[in-house]
């Protein structure tokens, strides 16, 4: 029975396509701790928008790099195996994200050994274990903030896309894909910065529950200027992947062969 489910190939394609999701999830969580500049990275002046205000070059989270390909992914799910498959690996991958941050806290709290933490010094790292807890130490607000901005867009993402093929049938691919993505990633760009620097603080500050804030509250202009940033970067590259979700399609239908791949897309807009 266990080789009979394996051999099946809508399985195996489920599997590989909720590895990757998961995987490409779990990573930019962790990698969005780092702030990069994308103008020097693809050697260019910085740009200098003036956005509500506040000027504003191309910073961004490395985080920002997987979340376009990870709603991609969630169309391309949503395509073969409907919204209960969709639901069913937003929730699988929020519960696996809150359980790596919890591995990841209780691995800073380790007592390090002396040696380890001054092996890199002549590196530039004088203190290990200080590296290790700044770059896997994410805030609470941070993490609950990004926690409640996938899911939401996620949730939004499906319903979207639905809407968008009951209208457009099975035509028009690129209008449910990118259509549905482009919605979800401003509710995404915009919920996570609220919850962590906006928002949260402010209610915290409010509260006097000081342990969790990283930063002070961040002023409407800046909260505006960066998230607008964010979402106009995911938003191009969620256009320019346009063409790798018919790639996908191609690919997917090849190795499902024609009729089931028809039949599981039929099967996938009714649930």
């Amino acid at each position: 029975m266990i080789f009979n489910i394996l051999n099946d190939k809508a399985t195996r394609l489920f599997l590989i396509l909720a590895g990757f999701f998961v995987a490409n999830a779990l990573v930019a969580e962790f990698i969005g701790a780092k702030i990069f500049s994308l103008e020097d990275s693809v050697g260019i002046e910085p740009l200098n928008w003036n956005i509500f205000g506040s000027e504003r070059s191309l910073q961004l989270s490395a985080g920002v790099l997987l979340w376009p390909v990870v709603f991609i992914m969630t169309d391309v799910i949503n395509e073969y195996f409907g919204r209960r498959g969709v639901k069913f690996l937003s929730w699988l991958t929020v519960g696996l994200i809150a359980y790596a941050f919890l591995v990841v806290y209780s691995a800073i709290d380790l007592k390090p050994a002396g040696w380890w933490v001054e092996q890199n010094a002549a590196a530039g790292v004088p203190d290990m274990q200080a590296a290790f807890g700044k770059v896997y130490g994410q805030g609470l607000l941070i993490i609950v903030g990004s926690l409640l901005a996938f899911l939401g867009g996620q949730l939004i993402d499906v319903f979207t896309f639905h809407r968008i093929k009951k209208m457009t049938g099975e035509q028009k691919v690129w209008l449910r894909a990118t259509g549905s993505t482009l919605i979800s990633q401003f509710i995404d760009s915009f919920v996570v910065l609220y919850v962590a620097f906006k928002g949260g603080p402010e209610f915290s500050e409010y509260m006097g529950w000081n342990a969790l804030l990283t930063s002070p509250p961040w002023e409407w202009d800046l909260f505006f200027s960066v998230g607008t940033m964010n979402y106009l970067y995911k938003a191009t590259v969620a256009i320019a992947l346009t063409p790798a979700i018919y790639l996908a399609h191609a690919g997917i239908d090849r190795y499902l062969g024609k009729e089931k791949a028809e039949r599981m897309k039929a099967e996938a807009a009714l649930k």
